[in-house]
């Protein structure tokens, strides 16, 4: 083979190689996370180990290390990046909706329906404050800010009347604490296992968006 050539395949090759590294560096760390998932899910943080992640990852101790710093590096990492997971299923379910009353019930669904793909969501959203409290402060940094863009559009199309500026924050944390508090309630199944939400209760929560969000115009 020409020099030329040589030279031209192995500038080609490389790359590539590179690229297969770093695809199964990504699957590797994704194993990771899931593994770490089902574990706090059905042990709890406390009951996370290292030993406990790798084996369900289907890899060594050691490896474990060239992704995290520590233990609780991943277990600080592991609610924020659920967190996106659900904001994108969210996103996906509310597409194309323009009625901000029917968004918001779609978000309320795709919330409950989210719980169900990944019902160990809940057992480490509700030990996060204790166990990974660095994780859980940036996961609710992430969704008030990807909630309060989507309020602040919906005030900027006139959806939201009656509504101040300064009130989005506070209406965003309302609806947070709304999701929580009902998530407990009616979520939660025996086993770990995610019930689906009663229909009663998504009704009650669109007459009080439609009778408080769609008619805060009425306080003025």
């Amino acid at each position: 083979m020409p020099r030329t050539a040589r030279t031209t395949a192995a500038k080609t090759t490389k790359p590539a190689g590179r690229s297969r590294r770093q695809e199964k560096a990504e699957q590797v760390r994704l194993a990771l996370f899931d593994a770490a998932a089902r574990i706090v899910g059905k042990h709890g943080y406390a009951g996370a180990s290292v030993a406990r992640i790798t084996a369900l990852a289907g890899v060594a101790q050691g490896t474990f290390y060239n992704y995290f710093a520590s233990r609780q590096d991943l277990l600080d990492q592991l609610l924020p990046a659920m967190g996106e997971e659900m904001l994108a299923h969210i996103a996906g379910t509310v597409r194309g909706e323009r009625d901000e009353v029917a968004r918001e019930e779609r978000r309320f669904r795709a919330f409950f329906a989210f719980l169900q793909k990944r019902p160990a969501f809940l057992r480490i959203l509700n030990e996060a404050e204790v166990y990974a409290p660095k994780g859980f402060r940036a996961h609710l940094a992430n969704i008030a800010a990807d909630y309060r863009r989507a309020l602040e559009a919906a005030r900027g199309r006139g959806a939201l009347p009656g509504f101040a500026e300064d009130e989005i924050e506070p209406l965003v944390f309302l609806l947070m604490a709304a999701r929580s508090y009902t998530s407990v309630r009616y979520a939660e199944g025996p086993g770990g296992k995610v019930k689906a939400p009663p229909e009663s209760l998504i009704r009650a929560y669109v007459k009080l968006m439609r009778h408080g969000i769609a008619s805060g115009a009425a306080e003025e």
